[in-house]
């Protein structure tokens, strides 16, 4: 009897061992599975749009919302001209990867109607950062660009510069939700600093309320509009010598306006402007468009306080 009860028991033993290592091979591998195709799942998830920019300031407002989550990547190098910016090959290359384009609008980028039918890419979806915001009819006819939407430089009004970053949180929260709490984290981050823009802008602009000023670009109307300034008239200058005519023009432009300053654009030395402003005794100053630059968000900041201190100076 008592060698039967051994027997018995090792045989339950050897049974359980090889129970248990059966449970712990099964339990092993259903482990390694639901692990790898975890590590699918995220990788699926982390996987980065590729998102493509017009030119400078809508991708300083896109890199600043995306962050590190995709990869932005610009079409227009900065410094290049907008308005009459050719496409190239290697655009619609670029185009028919991505994923998304983010575009000011309002008529400025007029290439981009052919460029994007030329791609082939139908999934691309295509982000208005203009969208919803009321536009400045252009007013003047003695500038180069005329743009059939309206004014399109919203980008130099810091307050809708905000809603430009919006409308791009909003739609890339839309085409990618599983990154939506970094799109939202950052663009609030990002928004913060426009906000406090605005109001340096404000509490130091208050004093010159009303200052008239002439540019030789169209693309200040917003800002002067916000702060309660005015861009009174765009006047070109001819690319060749400037003529007895063309001083007349301005001399009765800055007459019938009575314009404080002339404003032309860093790092254009033109001798011709100069000379204007020396014969009508007008302050010349220099403020940005930001269509050139770095593509670092945080210039943005950079250079609108420059133009806020040109315009201290030129409207004091």
């Amino acid at each position: 009897m008592l060698i039967n009860s051994s027997k018995m028991l090792l045989n339950f033993f050897l049974t359980s061992r090889r129970n248990f290592f059966k449970y712990s091979l099964v339990t092993g591998l259903t482990c390694v599975t639901t692990i790898s195709l975890n590590s699918v799942a995220r990788a699926q998830n982390n996987s980065s749009l590729k998102i493509v920019t017009t030119f400078l300031p809508i991708h300083l407002f896109t890199k600043a919302v995306v962050g590190d989550t995709g990869q932005v990547n610009i079409l227009i190098s900065p410094g290049t001209e907008v308005h009459d910016y050719q496409a190239t090959p290697g655009d619609a290359k670029l185009l028919a990867t991505a994923d998304v384009l983010v575009e000011n609008g309002l008529g400025m980028e007029e290439f981009l109607a052919s460029l994007v039918a030329n791609t082939g890419n139908s999934q691309l979806e295509r982000i208005d950062s203009s969208q919803g915001i009321t536009v400045i009819e252009e007013e003047y006819s003695e500038h180069e660009h005329h743009h059939e939407g309206g004014n399109p430089h919203v980008w130099l009004d810091p307050v809708l510069a905000q809603q430009q970053v919006a409308t791009i949180r909003d739609r890339l929260i839309e085409i990618d939700p599983s990154n939506a709490d970094s799109y939202s984290n950052n663009a609030e981050a990002y928004i913060q600093q426009l906000q406090q823009l605005d109001n340096e802008f404000s509490q130091r602009l208050a004093p010159v309320k009303g200052c008239k000023f002439i540019t030789f670009h169209d693309a200040f109307p917003y800002l002067a509009q916000r702060y309660e300034l005015r861009q009174e008239a765009i006047v070109e200058i001819p690319e060749d010598s400037i003529t007895p005519q063309d001083l007349q023009r301005v001399q009765q432009a800055a007459d019938q306006y009575q314009v404080k300053a002339l404003f032309t654009e860093p790092g254009i030395e033109d001798q011709r402007i100069q000379q204007i402003s020396s014969d009508l005794n007008l302050p010349l100053e220099a403020i940005d468009p930001l269509e050139s630059g770095e593509t670092d968000p945080q210039y943005y900041f950079q250079a609108m306080r420059g133009n806020l201190e040109a315009l201290e100076r030129a409207c004091k």
